[in-house]
């Protein structure tokens, strides 16, 4: 994800507002591999900004997504969660903490345990793909008994 500063130079460029209150939330989601709640993004914000809205918050996110700034994943039939990252990679979920992590579809010990993974190949019968979501589900080193 940009920067803030950068997020709101987009903002801008595109004839939206770029706000205190969106900037809060452009700062509150940098750098942020937790993959946080639009509640946990409204909740970090009101450390700052006490009288931002929840409503605030879930415009800005909407705004990020429509600007290809931000993804949503949805999991474990619960809250949307919002990813930061941007670029092309799957998802593992702790089935015991729930947490969610980043996973590069090349990542050497991800390939060794499941082979298919490597190089995947889509084929077209007249279809055109233009999202693809991989999710992995188990459990997490930190979950993992000893």
């Amino acid at each position: 994800m940009r920067s803030p500063d950068d997020l709101v130079t987009l903002f801008r460029a595109h004839g939206l507002k770029a706000t205190p209150q969106r900037h809060a939330v452009f700062a509150a989601l940098h750098n942020d591999g937790t993959h946080p709640t639009a509640e946990t993004v409204w909740e970090r914000v009101r450390e700052q900004m006490p009288l931002v809205s929840l409503r605030t918050v879930y415009q800005a996110l909407g705004d990020l997504i429509a600007l290809g700034e931000l993804g949503a994943v949805s999991v474990n039939n619960g809250a949307v969660r919002f990813d930061p990252n941007v670029s092309p990679h799957a998802h593992f979920v702790c089935r015991a903490c729930e947490r969610i992590f980043d996973v590069v579809a090349s990542d050497p010990e991800l390939i060794s345990t499941h082979p298919e993974m490597a190089g995947v190949v889509v084929t077209s019968e007249g279809f055109a793909v233009d999202e693809t979501e991989i999710i992995f589900r188990g459990t997490c080193a930190s979950c993992r008994p000893l």
